[in-house]
């Protein structure tokens, strides 16, 4: 089969021991972003298995209406990016592993890993050393803190066990079912939103991205934090209300703030406000981005693919386009 692979910003793809499970079929893997239709329509012409690496390019009816070859969408995980509807109208299969009771580790360490560089200044100090500057301030300690988890999900659970390890009070907000397992687990639930918001000192997003989520933290919301506390959101940015967290972050609650997700990724943008602030620390969407979990989303991809050659497809999620 002709497979296409997009946005394999490293070409790390072909290196992965996973990658044998191709053997046979032509691969074409593409290393740079394009969301421009009429550059897709082109590189994806001839592709009757398109791969994709979580939600980098975007899958819309006017694209799927012109690839007559295509019959096989190949990923992982969530899919807002795609208009699945349209994949069913046109014949194309979406097969999506939500590997359920999973949880993705690395995004938890790279979210641990944000929060510890965030209160230890680690970055700006760094930085201050390279140009010649000694102690550029003083730091936080994680130990006797609260930390907040929002979503409890399997990410938001690691997270909070991180928290416990490091001696800090955990609390959580979430849906009403998540905490209800939140406590039946031992964890403390916030008494309200609102306390919630203004009793922790770091608060961590850990939600998927829908319709009900989309704008569920808001400029009220900000506006509770302490002038001492730390925002943290490795989930997605359109949890946030549009331009809440900059103004917020320019009003002084929160104090500081660390992202991993841009409303429009990528960001290419050194202007961008975010990356202007010294009380924020940004990465570039690398929460889910290690070799091993490139291993483990890309064998049920595989898989994926090798299911449908076989004529028997698995974890689709249109169900409806199998029907004769």
């Amino acid at each position: 089969m002709k497979i296409t692979i997009l946005d394999d910003y490293f070409d790390t793809i072909r290196t992965l021991a996973c990658f044998k499970k191709l053997d046979g079929h032509e691969v074409t893997i593409w290393n740079d972003h394009i969301q421009d239709d009429d550059v897709l329509c082109e590189r994806l012409r001839d592709a009757e298995v398109l791969v994709l690496i979580r939600e980098r390019t975007k899958i819309r009816a006017p694209l799927l209406q012109r690839l007559a070859n295509l019959k096989l969408i190949s990923q992982r995980s969530v899919y807002p990016h795609i208009d699945v509807e349209a994949c069913t109208q046109g014949g194309v299969i979406l097969s999506s592993f939500q590997h359920p009771g999973t949880p993705c580790y690395a995004a938890a360490e790279l979210t641990w890993g944000l929060i510890l560089s965030a209160m230890r200044q680690i970055p700006q100090q760094m930085a201050a050393l390279r140009e010649g500057r000694w102690q550029i301030g003083v730091g936080d300690t994680l130990r006797g803190k609260t930390l907040g988890i929002y979503g409890y999900g399997r990410i938001g659970r690691a997270v909070a066990d991180y928290g416990t390890a490091f001696g800090m009070k955990i609390v959580i907000w979430a849906s009403e079912a998540s905490r209800a397992r939140a406590a039946a687990d031992g964890f403390i639930v916030a008494e309200s939103r609102e306390a919630f918001f203004a009793e922790c000192d770091v608060i961590s997003l850990h939600l998927r991205l829908y319709d009900a989520t989309r704008h569920i933290v808001t400029a009220a919301d900000l506006s509770r934090m302490k002038p001492t506390a730390l925002l943290v959101n490795t989930s997605r940015a359109p949890l946030i209300e549009d331009g809440a967290l900059v103004d917020a972050l320019r009003a002084g609650r929160p104090g500081s703030a660390a992202v991993d997700v841009f409303e429009a990724e990528p960001v290419l943008d050194t202007g961008h406000a975010l990356l202007s602030m010294d009380n924020v620390i940004c990465t570039p969407h690398i929460g889910y981005a290690t070799r091993e979990e490139y291993e483990t989303q890309f064998n049920d991809i595989f898989d994926q693919i090798l299911a449908y050659q076989a004529g028997a497809p698995i974890n689709v999620i249109n169900p409806d386009v199998l029907k004769p």
